[in-house]
């Protein structure tokens, strides 16, 4: 595996995933503690950046306070708050109908939208567990109405304590196929999450790496932003796996446990 660990340390910025980078489910991985109290000790600007839009910044924040680790809520940037941003300056003010959790809700309701299952401008997808049959039904008529089809993120599967689960990529597919639509799709691999991560941390692309575990949302949304790629192995992306992508990235860690600068990895 590729790394070079030493011009990795020193970025001065850093854009990371979540799952599979920092935790499965509610449980936290190798070195992902010592990893955030690295970033700090050494002043890095950080951003955890998303795809899931199940939760708020606050909601991040206190789910890591529970793992044993504090990071403030503006370290925070989800698929939830890139979705309502982009729709508002799409059609500031417009109406959605949303199957997904209170982030995705909040996040919309925060940028002006209105919630509207009969005739709305969008119908906006993300993770839930209040996705149903009846909910899928509902989706499909309000897109061939004329409704247009927004996913918060492509992810087909994301990891969890017991293995991988359906993620959004997957919720939004069966609307796709039976409305022959296609979403658009606002988290990574989108260079507009990818931009708006930029402008939080105030840096340039050429000092700022991107960690995720993903092949086809963090590595390729990396690699087509000119940002540095760090691909860990703790997530759903086995060394196996990269082979089958057209790009690679730059660097190959086991888990972020191997980039603080402690004498174990010397």
């Amino acid at each position: 595996m590729y790394k070079d660990l030493a011009h990795i340390r020193e970025k001065s910025a850093f854009i990371i995933d979540m799952d599979g980078v920092i935790y499965h489910g509610n449980s936290l991985l190798q070195g992902a503690q010592e990893f955030v109290e690295w970033l700090s000790a050494n002043n890095k600007a950080f951003l955890f950046l998303t795809n899931s839009s199940e939760r708020s910044p606050l909601e991040l924040s206190q789910k890591l306070a529970r793992l044993g680790v504090m990071v403030d809520p503006e370290h925070f940037y989800t698929s939830a708050l890139a979705t309502a941003a982009f729709l508002a300056s799409q059609n500031p003010g417009g109406s959605v109908y949303v199957i997904g959790e209170p982030g995705l809700i909040q996040a919309l309701y925060d940028a002006g939208f209105t919630m509207n299952n009969v005739n709305p401008d969008y119908v906006v997808v993300g993770e839930g567990r209040g996705y149903s049959l009846e909910t899928l039904e509902r989706a499909v008529k309000l897109v061939n109405a004329g409704g247009r089809l927004i996913g918060t993120n492509p992810d087909l599967t994301g990891p969890v304590e017991g293995g991988i689960v359906p993620a959004c990529g997957a919720l939004v597919a069966p609307i796709e196929l039976a409305t022959d639509t296609k979403a658009y799709f606002v988290g990574k691999p989108n260079p507009l999450i990818m931009r708006h991560g930029l402008r939080r941390l105030n840096t340039r692309r050429e000092d700022t790496a991107i960690i995720g575990d993903r092949m086809d949302t963090d590595i390729v949304a990396g690699v087509e932003s000119e940002i540095e790629t760090i691909l860990v192995l703790s997530g759903v992306t086995s060394l196996q796996d990269i082979p089958r992508f057209p790009y690679r990235p730059r660097h190959i860690l086991e888990g972020v446990f191997e980039i603080p600068d402690s004498p174990l990895n010397q």
